[in-house]
């Protein structure tokens, strides 16, 4: 809070006279993605207009609430995406053309770029065109979405003068098409190999999986496929047509190798909290993975990314995906638009 303050004090941070929107646009490499940073209503979270698709962990929700009561500022933006139906390409294309009011390259070679949007007709415009979209879905941000609901009834619940339009119930997001989304694999090491031996282990794993000797380090290409890491040397995993289904959340790979490899031979029950298991971005490439089984895992896994597809249809079903399924890059930056709830 104090440094916030001072950011603001110094001029580092400047308040805009009027409400505005704002387009953030994030290029990585050959990828480019264009969404607009607003406020959205914590009422449409809490009625599940803006969808969900992981859970949340107590302690986490505590520390983002904590972080929101103390700064009294949204300071970091909740992931956002919709069902692209092309028009909103159309809404920012004027406004795309001027030269951003922020554009600066990141340390990680990712440039960022945000355009202020102040003009009333354009933000009218957006508005109108938001209101024809019939659900949200987080993508990344589950922890600051829910913490935002947390702050919302503690301030509605101490102010008797509520009426709804206090800046505390809405938070800070950027909102992107679905189709401009950029999903890497998400991957796993495992610490040992429950008290097996290397033949033991493989022997079992065949029972669900047809398993092949790889000449060298390989992603997997398709679905129901991975790519494993054990004993200096690369096999394939494909899943047998038995173990798969059509569920949307017991068809991801992540379940697959979860319920009928890490669960049943590995004696990982939960990999939210057993500590044998550890999980690696798929931007550090297949390399970190041969890192760590030289380092302190004895077996590690490559899993094909998650289509958007996947994440849309596990959130219109209500349902959950499991624990770290999705990477998301390139990632957004926190601070460069602030909301102070006041």
């Amino acid at each position: 809070a104090e440094n916030l303050q001072k950011y603001i004090s110094e001029g580092k941070l400047v308040q805009d006279e009027k409400p505005c929107l704002y387009i953030y646009q994030i290029k990585m490499g050959d990828h480019t993605q264009t969404g607009i940073m607003a406020a959205v209503s914590v009422e449409e979270y809490n009625k599940g207009l803006i969808k969900k698709h992981e859970f949340t962990r107590p302690d986490k929700e505590n520390d983002r609430t904590r972080h929101i009561e103390v700064t009294n500022a949204n300071t970091g933006p909740v992931f956002l995406i919709y069902r692209n139906c092309g028009q909103f390409q159309n809404e920012i294309s004027e406004i795309q053309k001027q030269t951003p009011n922020v554009s600066f390259t990141a340390d990680d070679e990712t440039i960022h770029a945000i355009w202020v949007i102040d003009s009333m007709d354009e933000i009218s415009s957006l508005t109108e065109y938001f209101n024809t979209i019939s659900e949200l879905y987080i993508a990344d941000g589950h922890h600051r979405a829910a913490s935002a609901s947390r702050v919302q009834k503690i301030r509605q619940d101490a102010n008797p003068k509520h009426n709804g339009e206090e800046s505390y119930n809405y938070f800070l997001s950027v909102i992107f098409p679905h189709d401009e989304m950029h999903i890497l694999d998400y991957n796993r090491v495992v610490k040992d190999l429950n008290g097996l031996k290397v033949s033991q282990f493989t022997d079992s794993i065949q029972t669900n999986f047809n398993l092949t000797a790889l000449p060298n380090s390989t992603k997997p290409e398709i679905r129901n496929v991975f790519s494993m890491f054990l004993n200096g040397n690369w096999f394939e995993l494909k899943a047998k047509e038995r173990i798969l289904s059509n569920d949307p959340v017991e068809g991801l790979d992540a379940s697959i190798l979860q319920n009928h490899l890490l669960n049943p031979i590995l004696g990982i029950d939960d990999p939210r909290t057993n500590e044998r298991i550890d999980f690696v971005g798929g931007i550090r490439g297949l390399e970190e993975l041969e890192r760590r089984c030289n380092l302190d895992a004895e077996v590690a896994f490559a899993l094909h990314p998650v289509l958007i597809e996947d994440l849309l249809a596990v959130a219109d079903a209500g349902k959950v995906m499991p624990p770290k399924s999705t990477w998301f890059e390139p990632k957004l930056r926190s601070g460069l638009v602030v909301r102070l709830l006041d």
